[in-house]
């Protein structure tokens, strides 16, 4: 589980994220939507404590190890995908002996086991393969994706997808963010949809029954918004 409990980040004078506060129970699928600039990703890294907040408290229970997914992955160009895992691997000091089997098996579970092309070769769809797997490295219990989809074609995405349901039903709890709707639609359990950094609408697998409902929950926040910000015309 995860408990995020007003948390605040401002830049250059600038509110991105204010007073939000939302959990993500054990073995859910929890979706971060909202448009560019919504304050998605300063979210994420303010939980993974890349970015520092301004205020507020991020609660995630004792000995849970965390599996992050960039949105935009980097990994050294001369490298393989397996020499990237292994790498890694040894970064977090995982048992050696099983370092190559774990990277081997990493690599199939997200369609990569025959790659032996350098990373600098790599489409971003492969990059964000190889970025999952290097998530999952030593079975974190909470796994974070940021735009997990991103650069992804029809079939990946929907690999993708199999994949990240697999991971529940496996017990990972996972926070996602994706501007594909239709893709989060598929896989959350629950949700929010942030506007300027404060939370505009939650929702429930429930309420995800009938298939666009989620574009359309979304849409009705953008509409209301503009709504509301809209000068009326005496104003103008």
């Amino acid at each position: 589980m995860i408990i995020v409990e007003h948390l605040s980040k401002s830049y250059h004078r600038k509110t991105v994220v204010q007073d939000l506060s939302f959990a993500v129970p054990e073995g859910n699928v929890f979706a971060l939507l909202g448009s560019n600039g919504a304050g998605k990703s300063t979210t994420i890294k303010m939980i993974l404590g890349l970015v520092k907040k301004e205020a507020g408290t991020v609660t995630v229970p004792t000995h849970t190890t965390i599996g992050y997914s960039p949105e935009t992955p980097y990994f050294p160009p001369f490298l393989t995908a397996k020499e990237v895992l292994v790498y890694y691997a040894k970064l977090q000091k995982l048992p050696h002996k099983t370092i190559h089997e774990e990277a081997q098996k990493l690599l199939a579970c997200v369609g990569l086991e025959n790659s032996h092309t350098k990373i600098r070769h790599y489409s971003k769809g492969m990059l964000q393969r190889l970025a999952l797997a290097q998530a999952l490295l030593g079975n974190p219990q909470i796994l974070i994706l940021d735009e997990p989809c991103a650069g992804l074609d029809a079939m990946g995405r929907v690999e993708m997808l199999e994949l990240i349901r697999r991971l529940k039903e496996d017990g990972k709890t996972i926070l996602m963010n994706s501007h594909i709707l239709s893709d989060m639609e598929r896989v959350c359990d629950e949700g929010i949809i942030l506007k300027d950094g404060e939370i505009m609408r939650t929702f429930t697998k429930e309420e995800l029954k009938e298939p666009g409902t989620l574009e359309k929950l979304f849409l009705d926040v953008v509409r209301d918004c503009l709504l509301y910000t809209s000068p009326s015309p005496r104003d103008a």
